[in-house]
């Protein structure tokens, strides 16, 4: 009789497993191929070119990458069972020292100054956590706040004296960094920028979307595009990272195991402040060519917010990464025509998710969905163009947006945040 009972549940517990949806690689394939399609038609519709246009892809991908680089120092961290709030103030550090040492030395030595003062922050918020058991997001915040106050009083000393006064530094700015190196494919660049002129239908604007990603591609930009894919081969193909992720996921059987919790701990959020000084030393010397106060924006939180999206995984990480990215590239091209298109599109999936919801029999969500639906179908009607106020908004109302509508499908690792003490496993 035990052995039915027990068997009976388990038989209904096996079809809802296996019901979950799985994105493998036909299926990602095929959500991009719609997107896309629905983005062409949208231009189409509305005549607003900038919406695939290579300028906007190419800023959007440049506006990505300290985002990505920022939720990738999260998820190292995190992956390891040490939740970093502080990742601003160590974008902070990078761009702060990135400059520092860029405008003397070259783009190159300040991009390892950058990576080496994020990762002193992450050195610091180690420390406290890992060592001396600081709560996680009192140190982060502690962290962000001393990273702010420290780089102000240097750029008054380093920033407003001697050569660098000369040179246009003032305490609120660097002297100008000598660009970095950029890549554009020849032949191919060109071909592309000629078949985007002609605005075909989805053909113009995967020539658009192609040739954002082929010229003027920065050379830091294609080894953050590299640091993606090997973090997914370190932490889910390797040793190494199967230790570190136990370490986020079970320390204390991780140590009675025989692995030094502490050590690839310690690893993971150093290595975390060295990516997160990497994004700020990218901001500070890839679009703005010098540091300024309050670069970063809050950046390291919208990374966070990335991370979360992508449910600490590199890929989705990427794409939360790159829907900012473009939100924050619209603001930076005057992007008001552009961003009322795409109410456009925001209204189509919002009819899509009302159906999808009203055939999963979630009569409230449907309904809730046709009625935004229609709100922003009149929005689009009414005007011609969203206020310059309100287009500099959509980095930070996509990622509130985005987090709400990921909240249900998230699993972080099971020990991220909490404490543990050296010697419990044993």
């Amino acid at each position: 009789m035990s052995a039915t009972t027990t068997a009976a549940p388990a038989a209904k517990t096996a079809p809802a497993k296996a019901s979950r949806t799985k994105l493998s690689t036909p299926v990602i394939l095929l959500i991009v191929a719609g997107a896309l399609i629905a983005v062409a038609a949208v231009r189409a519709i509305t005549g607003a070119r900038d919406v695939t246009s290579s300028g906007q892809i190419g800023g959007a991908l440049q506006m990505a990458v300290p985002v990505g680089l920022a939720g990738l120092a999260g998820l190292w961290s995190e992956r390891a069972g040490v939740v970093n709030i502080g990742l601003e103030g160590m974008m902070i550090l990078g761009s702060f020292f990135g400059a520092w040492a860029g405008w003397q030395h070259g783009p190159w030595i300040g991009l390892l100054a950058g990576v080496i003062g994020g990762a002193l922050g992450g050195l610091v918020h180690a420390i406290a956590t890992v060592t001396f058991g600081v709560d996680h997001i009192v140190s982060g915040v502690a962290l962000t706040l001393l990273a702010q106050g420290a780089t102000e009083y240097l750029a008054k000393i380093w920033f407003n004296t001697g050569k660098a006064a000369t040179l246009g530094g003032n305490p609120k700015q660097s002297p100008p960094i000598n660009s970095v190196p950029s890549i554009t494919v020849p032949g191919l660049s060109p071909w592309l920028a000629h078949v985007e002129a002609h605005h075909w239908f989805l053909v113009s604007d995967l020539a658009g979307v192609l040739g954002g990603l082929v010229t003027n591609l920065s050379v830091f930009t294609v080894i953050a595009a590299l640091l993606f894919g090997a973090t997914y081969w370190v932490l889910w193909r390797t040793p190494f990272g199967l230790r570190l992720r136990s370490c986020g996921e079970a320390p204390v059987a991780a140590e009675s195991l025989g692995v030094d919790v502490y050590r690839y701990k310690y690893a993971a959020v150093i290595l975390s402040g060295g990516l997160a000084g990497f994004g700020g030393a990218f901001l500070a010397m890839v679009p703005a060519h010098a540091y300024n106060e309050g670069q970063t924006g809050g950046r390291g939180y919208i990374g966070l917010a990335a991370m979360i999206f992508g449910n600490w995984r590199p890929g989705g990480l990427a794409m939360g990464a790159g829907l900012f990215g473009y939100t924050d590239s619209l603001q930076l091209r005057n992007g008001g025509p552009a961003a009322h298109a795409l109410l456009l599109l925001l209204v189509l999936l919002l009819v899509l998710m009302a159906v999808w919801k009203f055939s999963r029999k979630s009569y409230r969500q449907a309904v809730l969905s046709a009625v935004f639906a229609a709100l922003l179908l009149l929005w689009f009607l009414m005007t011609d163009t969203i206020p310059s106020e309100f287009v500099s908004a959509t980095p930070y109302v996509a990622t509130l947006l985005v987090l709400a509508l990921s909240a249900q499908r998230l699993r972080m690792p099971k020990a991220d945040g909490k404490p543990y003490r050296k010697g419990q496993g044993k």
